[in-house]
């Protein structure tokens, strides 16, 4: 699936706010030592939280447009997946511990 040009500019934005790279190749998109972020929008949430599934640090969806943001709020209730929005502010913290 071709990527979207608001997936890459959010990428990178919140790439650069943990001063790292964003990775566009397999993996997840954003992976600095602290935190594990997945970059969606509202069609792919649900595939990025299955992505964040077994990294052992707090994990975030970090969401291209609002319609977004609420799409991974409903999916992400009862998990520890974190949300940010475009900009990278947390909407609702990742519970997952670092081990």
């Amino acid at each position: 699936m071709p990527e979207s040009r608001s997936h890459k500019i959010t990428a990178n934005r919140i790439a650069k706010k943990f001063n790292t790279e964003y990775n566009d190749q397999e993996g997840v998109d954003i992976n600095p030592s602290q935190l594990a972020v997945e970059v969606e929008t509202p069609e792919t949430v649900k595939d990025g939280i299955r992505q964040l599934k077994g990294f052992r640090k707090p994990v975030y969806i970090a969401c291209t447009n609002q319609e977004a943001v609420q799409k991974a709020l409903e999916l992400t209730k009862n998990t520890t997946v974190g949300i940010m929005d475009s900009q990278g502010k947390i909407i609702k913290k990742s519970t997952r511990k670092k081990s």
